[in-house]
């Protein structure tokens, strides 16, 4: 049976559906038998969808920022 650190260290893998066959049953049966893994795991599965139903950030144009930078350093020396 897994220890408490390997199921958390696997946890993302996990949900992500990213274990072998044989990991994914080290992983339930450890969650079966472990109550605080299952809160844990609780929690990382409403973190996942508490994220996916947020707005993207946007994305700041990268050059238009480094040239209003660099002109207000101008401005300034």
């Amino acid at each position: 049976m897994l220890t408490c650190k390997e199921q958390v260290a696997r946890s993302s893998d996990f949900l992500d559906g990213q274990l072998s066959f044989g990991d994914r049953l080290r992983m339930r049966h450890h969650l079966m038998f472990c109550a605080n893994c299952r809160r844990f795991i609780r929690q990382m599965r409403l973190m996942q969808a508490t994220l996916r139903i947020l707005p993207e950030p946007e994305v700041a144009d990268a050059q238009g920022l480094a040239e209003r930078l660099a002109s207000e350093l101008k401005r300034n020396s």
